[in-house]
């Protein structure tokens, strides 16, 4: 059994490495997404293909742990700040009008038939994989965009809703042992936030002090975090998506206001690097192939799912956004807010063992889910790819204001010239004087330069909506 276990976590990591390579090697307008190589290289390595990995409970211990990480990363990029008001509420509303859309087709689909319960199989149809588009997004440059800002709102309620109606709703528990884990979780996570948020101002100069060293305190620190949370939210019966979810969110408030980069890149380097790509490659080898085409029902079922998908979460994003997107973009957000996977299995999961659901039917669920993956990204892409692109930049926030007007890609890959006056306005009295006397615009990284020389007391800079 041992051997077996080595064997496919040695296939898992060579798959992964495959998997940069084919999107490192391929051009850039027509590499795949690396979350859809590592899930078609699963099912390849997987039992029921080449035979080479298979789904054992250390292969499984790292593939939790890269699920935790993968939404610790979506709590992360999701600022509250930039996605409260409009974007939240659409978000919202969208998710409501989704969920009577999927239990409406769900009571016809039990009346018809084919599925047992209309309350779980409408709940699946529910969801959307931010934590599946955070890597997608981050690779095309999105995250900072005002469309990204629309999808990761969309993404959140779309992720945490079926969240709250699996540990609410779907639950066998009678409603206070339902309600009681999640208060609980809710309330140790907002302590621990107002700890970390507290001790930030005199715990931050010892984590910059030891970011480079040996040590790694910082990064040590929020893998605790993440995994610390991770385990609860596991022990509370709830899923482990929340853990990370609201590590990530904890991270993001702790962080603000103070330069993080060096810190980001880390993490990036431990959860895209190592531990995400075993969740992705895990869930391919677990793909049960000989469920869904030893069924003709569930091969049938499949590309309902796979529209019932786009009607459920799609429709919503068409409707709604009309005056705020326009019509290639809500397209786009459509095909992209579609996308499911994580939800979806942990849903069929519950469905399947409490006898509520058909192994077929799970199976076409959750091959509809890997699909939607696989394909829906890539449509978004291609429709965003045609979109005139609305960064939100802000140039150095802490010194000079608020987050400034958007800015099209172009604009802001191209140098930039920052006005006189605008450096007068942060640097005080006496630069002003030399501001009036420079006979050209001075360049981002000179004012950088000439603030760091004529502020040397102020706090650290950091270019809001721009941290990666």
């Amino acid at each position: 059994m041992a051997h077996v276990e080595a064997g496919s976590f040695l296939a898992i990591v060579v798959a992964s490495a495959v998997a940069a390579l084919v999107v490192t090697g391929t051009s850039r307008r027509l590499a795949p997404p690396v979350v859809v190589v590592e899930l078609v290289l699963g099912i390849v390595i997987g039992p029921q293909v080449l035979g080479l990995a298979h789904a054992g409970s250390f292969v499984a211990f790292f593939a939790d742990l890269g699920l935790g990480m993968l939404f610790f990363f979506a709590g992360y990029e999701i600022d509250f700040d930039r996605v409260c008001g409009r974007p939240l509420a659409l978000a919202a509303w969208g998710w409501l009008l989704s969920a009577v859309l999927a239990y409406a087709i769900g009571g016809v689909l039990a009346a018809a038939g084919l599925v047992l319960s209309f309350l779980y199989s409408g709940s699946a149809l529910t969801t959307t994989a931010v934590g599946t588009l955070i890597p997608i997004l981050r690779d095309e440059d999105e995250l900072r965009t005002r469309f990204g800002k629309y999808l990761l709102a969309a993404g959140a309620v779309g992720e945490l809703g079926p969240i709250l109606l699996l540990t609410l709703v779907l639950s066998t528990q009678d409603a206070v042992n339902r309600a009681l884990p999640l208060i609980a979780f809710i309330g140790l996570a907002v302590v621990i936030a107002l700890l970390s948020i507290r001790s930030a101002p005199r715990g931050w100069p010892l984590l910059e002090r030891t970011i480079e060293s040996s040590s790694q305190f910082a990064v040590r620190l929020a893998a605790l975090l993440v995994f610390g949370l991770v385990e609860l939210a596991t022990h509370l019966g709830l899923d482990v998506v929340l853990g990370g979810f609201v590590a990530g969110m904890i991270t993001r408030m702790v962080v603000r206001g103070r330069e993080a980069s060096v810190l980001e890149s880390k993490l990036v380097a431990v959860g895209f690097g190592l531990l995400i790509p075993f969740f992705f490659i895990e869930s391919g080898v677990q793909f049960n192939l000989d469920a869904l085409f030893g069924s003709a029902s569930a091969l049938l079922k499949l590309p309902l799912f796979l529209g019932l998908f786009l009607v459920v979460r799609g429709l919503p994003a068409l409707l709604l956004y009309r005056g705020e997107l326009p019509s290639r973009d809500r397209l786009a957000l459509a095909w992209y807010s579609s996308t499911a996977l994580p939800m979806v299995v942990a849903i069929t999961y519950v469905a399947t063992t409490d006898g509520h659901m058909l192994t077929s039917t799970a199976a076409a669920l959750v091959g509809a889910a890997l699909v939607s993956t696989i394909v829906f990204p890539f449509f978004g892409r291609v429709l965003r790819q045609g979109s005139e692109r609305v960064v939100e930049v802000g140039l150095r926030a802490d010194l000079l204001g608020p987050i400034a007007e958007p800015m099209t890609a172009a604009a802001v890959a191209a140098p930039a010239a920052v006005p006189e006056a605008m450096i007068a306005a942060a640097a005080g009295p006496e630069p002003m004087i030399a501001a009036a006397a420079a006979p050209e615009p001075m360049t981002a990284a000179a004012v950088d330069a000439e603030l760091a020389t004529t502020e040397p007391a102020a706090g650290p800079a950091r270019s809001a909506g721009l941290t990666m």
